[in-house]
């Protein structure tokens, strides 16, 4: 390429390369970082930025505001250099400090951390499915919310996607689902810059991208030079007038635009390109080659419009609201509720309570315990909206009166994700980064593998999902191991800022919804039984509430306690069988439900002490799970009952017997415990 060519005076121009050699600068002073897509992608960022998106940058929070999804995190500061430019609280200083620690702009976008940002990226894919969450999200509250006077929501969602995003499989689960339900407001710009790590993306994906979303029912337009600002104008507007159908704009781009010798090479991809070849780009495009981060008083002025401009598209949609709220005074208090997830008054008290086993007969699954909950709290907790990933029928997430949320039905609030787990957790986190919702999804606990990633994503953005897990051990029986967790529980107990309950019963069950509603600074997961479970008696026991504390005495011994039984869900009847077995022989055993470790780790010391008394040396844990990680309470010498194998085919009960779940074993383990302290 010629800088002849290239130079030039414009100043949409000037504003481009300021964006490409503020990115390319501040990866240079960091010395890692991704300079190539944002070099290339820069004209296409810029037009979105300046003649589409509506955003607020002094009310970065602003409900009606577009979201914007940069899917292809690696290119942060692209997405970065936007918010400095445009206004938001994101000083120069900030671009400098890139990837540097205790700065807010990490090296993949981190959501609640920088201004601006609306979703944590970086793994492939996981942005992609959050706008179709976004979107969902979107038409969900259209619904509940707009009047034909008053559309309070009425919002696009974007994002830029690159040739990774779309090789990973949950963007395929996630298009899919998007084109399903029509959801027109999603648009999204493929970087098709044809270069990865390894090299050409010819390498390993040569399939017809648009052919592909063309067949998943999406709108798709085509770019051919993503510096040609109208045709990407263009492209933009006619996907905003396609209001039945996402779109995709396909835009042919080159990795490191200017760079002359990393120019459409891996190069470019994922290192600095270096301080001499960032020098030869900068005297290619006609960019000052002096003093790096280098922003003309005139590009400054040009995109701090958006300040203004954002500010005046927010007092008329406050303006809106205001009127709405005149009109509607109880829908527009609904509404406010909603987006601050707040339940208000009552919401809990006609949740059913279920009677005693000893005094009904009847035993239940935890996860009917769930459904029957959950069809009683959905009505009175409005915006807990979700489904399930084509289980249904055994995961008992539907709830009465409540239709499917389809492409023709708005007003459906039961989302049927499909057999898509990973979209479906990807979808959730979306819907509830968008606000208004605390979305709901379930699937099998074995199934928590296909849907691990944008769990953790959950976590580390502390958003408040909920994880319907069912069929959570080899007590569901015949299926044998390959639907059978083993692992799950402590994998899933790993990681951070996760509330994992899993209820010995059913109203320990509702007490985990009641737990998940009240949790807004994180996603919790319930582990539930497909396997019947008796309703503990509670006259004789502690009062289910205390799993809100994570773990509790449920029978405490007669007097100083010999050993300690601690056990989680369907193991926990068998502590308590144990306890009344070594009652027999004199050996005084202290119940412990432990439904939730990271819940009790939450409480004061003395209390934990209370529960789990120091100088009680003998303690046991039973739970249907590996024994890895028990040791924390147990002790070293403790006896750790579980399933440190893969499970089996054969009946529910037939398995857990043999492997040793019966308080038969329980309380033959706590006798040797208690003898060998005695002898000792």
């Amino acid at each position: 390429m010629s800088r002849e060519s290239l130079e030039t005076t414009d100043l949409d121009t000037q504003v481009i390369n300021t964006i490409r050699f503020l990115a390319a600068d501040a990866v240079e002073a960091a010395q890692s970082g991704h300079p190539g897509t944002p070099m290339g992608l820069a004209p296409v960022a810029y037009t979105l930025w300046t003649r589409h998106l509506r955003h607020s940058p002094q009310h970065p929070g602003w409900p009606n505001r577009d979201r914007f999804v940069l899917s292809a995190g690696h290119a942060s500061m692209l997405l970065y250099s936007l918010l400095y430019l445009t206004g938001y609280d994101l000083p120069l200083e900030e671009i400098k400090n890139f990837r540097q620690w205790d700065s807010v702009t990490p090296g993949h976008p981190e959501a609640h951390l920088t201004p601006g940002v609306e979703t944590t990226t970086g793994p492939l894919g996981q942005g992609f499915a959050n706008g179709v969450g976004m979107a969902i999200a979107e038409r969900l509250l259209a619904d509940e919310f707009n009047t034909a006077e008053h559309p309070i929501v009425d919002h696009n969602t974007y994002g830029i996607c690159s040739d990774g995003d779309l090789m990973e499989g949950v963007s395929h689960e996630a298009a899919s689902l998007a084109g399903h339900l029509g959801l027109g407001k999603l648009i999204y710009l493929y970087d098709d810059n044809k270069i990865t790590i390894d090299g050409s993306t010819d390498l390993a994906f040569t399939e017809d991208v648009a052919g592909r979303f063309e067949a998943y029912d999406w709108h798709v337009t085509r770019v051919e030079d993503a510096n040609d600002l109208g045709a990407v104008d263009a492209a933009l507007a006619a996907a905003k007038a396609e209001t039945d159908r996402p779109s995709l704009i396909v835009v042919r781009s080159h990795i490191g635009y200017g760079s002359p010798n990393k120019q459409d090479t891996a190069a470019a991809h994922g290192a600095p390109l270096g301080a001499e070849e960032v020098r030869r780009a900068k005297e290619n495009l006609g960019w000052p080659t002096g003093e790096p981060f280098h922003v003309p008083d005139e590009v400054r002025t040009r995109m701090r419009q958006a300040v203004e401009a954002g500010a005046a598209q927010k007092q008329e949609w406050d303006a809106l609201f205001a009127d709405y709220e005149d009109a509607h005074p109880e829908r527009a208090a609904q509404y406010r509720r909603w987006m601050d997830r707040d339940p208000g008054t009552g919401w809990d008290e006609g949740l059913p309570t279920f009677g005693a086993t000893a005094d009904t007969g009847e035993e239940l699954a935890t996860r009917k315990a769930s459904g029957l909950t959950l069809s009683e709290l959905a009505p009175e907790v409005g915006y807990l909206v979700g489904g399930s990933a084509d289980l249904t029928g055994s995961n008992k997430t539907d709830v009465p009166g409540r239709s499917d949320f389809q492409a023709d039905n708005p007003a459906g609030r039961y989302v049927r994700f499909g057999v898509r787990e990973h979209a479906m957790a990807g979808a959730m986190n979306g819907m509830a980064l968008h606000g208004g919702l605390q979305p709901y999804g379930g699937t099998f606990l074995i199934f928590s593998d296909y849907l691990r990633p944008s769990l953790r994503l959950s976590a580390l953005m502390e958003q408040p999902v909920v994880y319907v897990f069912t069929h959570d051990s080899i007590g569901l029986g015949e299926d044998g191991p390959t639907h059978q967790p083993v692992e799950h529980l402590m994998a899933l107990r790993a990681i951070p800022n996760l509330t994992l309950i899993r209820p010995a019963d059913a109203n320990e069950t509702r007490e985990a919804w009641t737990a998940a509603v009240r949790n807004t600074d994180g996603p919790t997961a319930f582990a539930l039984t497909r396997q019947t479970l008796p309703v503990l008696d509670r006259t004789a026991l502690a009062s289910p509430e205390g799993l809100h504390r994570g773990a509790y005495v449920l029978r405490p011994a007669d007097g100083s306690p010999d050993v300690l039984l601690l056990g989680s869900g369907s193991e926990v009847q068998h502590a308590l069988g144990a306890a009344e077995i070594l009652a027999q022989d004199g050996v005084e055993a202290q119940v412990v439900s432990m439904p939730s470790w990271e819940l009790f780790e939450e409480q004061p010391e003395d209390y934990r002490r209370e529960v789990l008394p120091p100088d009680v040396g003998a303690r046991v844990s039973i739970e249907a799970g590996v024994t890895g990680g028990w040791e924390r309470y147990v002790g070293p010498d403790g006896a750790r009952i579980g399933v440190d194998r893969f499970g089996a085919s054969a009946p529910g009960d037939v398995v857990m017997e043999q492997y040793g779940l019966t308080a038969e074993h329980v309380a033959e383990e706590a006798r040797r415990l208690v003898t060998r302290n005695r002898d000792a």
